[in-house]
């Protein structure tokens, strides 16, 4: 009988924090940047220079914790982990080993076998290592440190996942409640989320965990996936030729769909972890873990409760729209503005959903304003201008966030309603077309629809359409 097996997967999360300043120092983190210049003596290593904690690292760290049922731990410090690489500038990073801000966590995620929990070991804070641009063209390796010193908070999973399916759920449970919470925008393509994926297999019904490996260089949910699957196979191929998996650290390439290996697998001893002597012990009281709690926002799925007795729109269009926060942000915005919640649901379902699909672009980047949205449902509403021209003046506010009532001024897009000009229009229409006024009149209904749009593109689109086919009818 064939073998089955059984694959298990923990997760290393690695999040930056959107904090304006690094964690030890006030340089900027903003992505981006000339090489080399969002730096100080503190971020770039440099002999007496002394760090300070970043409140803000510390109040977001915290507000995480919470909202992944951990425990907050009241007394915590920070520990150096050394290692020699070129990219890390103290030649050890000040990260959290012994005593980790958060602890004994879970958060629930849900996939098509049902809803489960996924335990969180940990989470604690650390700075982020600089980056080395490998220039091939003069062989040589360049140092960046503007991201050194960039704060960190690193998620470490209980190794409670079964499938790529359950961990891609259980990062988009993550991604959203840090964007929830405003803690990071958690792009993985601009490196603000990173995760490293611990897999191992076993035979179906074996307490022992295998042997596990480490993936790095994961930058997408897609390529997470992939890594899972051509991990699993590649050490299922090992088990079944009566080789042994080796404990090490290997990068996926996504590209060629396999991965290689980098390094053998570290223990916690060859990092000499000692206390930071540079850093105080940090000591948390109520008052500032009530503070941090009262600041906790309204999250998902209190979000889809509301809007379900709120607002009175459907199940589909509250998942879709409660997904990100920059979209409920929008939604919730332009109703209190006064439009109606399934109008403004309808241009997010719709045109929005159609348009970042076609510029590729995620709902984090939506650009227009509440505002513009709200004076676009309020000219479709009064009349002033047709759906299709709605349309268009609606393309031009995705792009460029454009005033909808002063472009349509500029642009003369406004429905003509001067009945007179409108029935001489009609009037022409009809003389023109003596073969669709004689099929209508025989009984064929639907051409009057030619009719309609002849007279549509005579007024260049600035019609009524409901208007027009009033007057059709009237004058046929």
């Amino acid at each position: 009988m064939e073998k089955q097996y059984e694959t298990v997967i923990g997760l290393e999360v690695h999040v930056e924090l959107a904090t304006k300043t690094k964690i030890f120092c006030g340089c900027s983190t903003a992505f981006g940047g000339a090489p080399n210049t969002h730096t100080c003596p503190v971020c770039t290593g440099m002999p007496g220079s002394l760090p300070v904690l970043n409140k803000q690292v510390l109040e977001y760290a915290v507000a995480v914790g919470l909202a992944t049922n951990c425990d907050i731990t009241k007394y915590c410090k920070f520990d150096r982990k050394n290692y020699f690489y070129p990219d890390n500038p103290q030649n050890y990073q000040i990260s959290q080993l012994y005593l980790p801000i958060c602890r004994n966590g879970k958060v629930e995620i849900e996939t098509e076998s049902g809803k489960k929990f996924v335990g969180i070991h940990e989470i604690h804070m650390e700075e982020d290592a600089g980056k080395l641009i490998h220039d091939e063209w003069w062989d040589c390796s360049l140092v960046d440190f503007n991201r050194s010193g960039v704060p960190l908070i690193e998620i470490v999973s209980e190794p409670d996942m079964r499938s790529a399916e359950e961990v891609i759920a259980y990062l988009e449970k993550l991604r959203m409640t840090i964007q929830y919470l405003g803690a990071s925008d958690c792009k993985l393509q601009e490196g603000s989320m990173r995760a490293d994926v611990n897999l191992s297999i076993r035979e179906v019904g074996a307490k022992e965990f295998g042997t596990r490996t480490e993936m790095k260089n994961l930058n997408s949910f897609k390529a997470i996936a992939r890594a899972i699957e051509g991990e699993r196979e590649r050490q299922i191929d090992l088990l079944e030729a009566g080789e042994k998996v080796i404990q090490e650290t290997r990068r996926w390439d996504d590209n060629k769909g396999e991965s290689y290996a980098m390094r053998s697998k570290e223990d916690a001893q060859d990092y000499r972890y000692f206390p930071d002597p540079d850093l105080v012990p940090i000591v948390l009281n109520d008052e500032f873990l009530d503070a941090v709690r009262a600041k906790q926002p309204e999250f998902r799925e209190e979000k889809m409760v509301r809007y379900k007795e709120e607002f009175d729109i459907p199940d589909y269009d509250i998942e879709i729209i409660t997904g990100t926060k920059h979209m409920a942000d929008i939604f919730e915005a332009t109703v209190a503005l006064g439009a109606q919640p399934k109008k403004v649901s309808n241009w997010l379902m719709v045109e929005t959903l159609r348009l970042l699909k076609e510029h590729e672009m995620e709902p984090e980047d939506i650009r227009f304003s509440p505002e513009h949205l709200a004076g676009l449902i309020r000219l479709t509403d009064s009349k002033a201008i047709n759906s299709s021209v709605a349309k268009e003046v609606f393309e031009e506010m995705f792009k460029n966030d454009v005033d909808p009532e002063k472009y349509v001024e500029e642009k003369g897009l406004k429905t003509v309603n001067d009945e007179g000009a409108l029935r001489k229009t009609v009037e022409e229409v009809i003389a023109n077309n003596p073969q669709s006024v004689e099929d209508y009149r025989n009984g064929k209904e639907k051409a009057i629809g030619f009719l309609v749009g002849q007279t549509m593109k005579a007024m260049k689109g600035k019609a009524d359409p409901g208007m027009v086919n009033q007057l059709l009818k009237e004058l046929l």
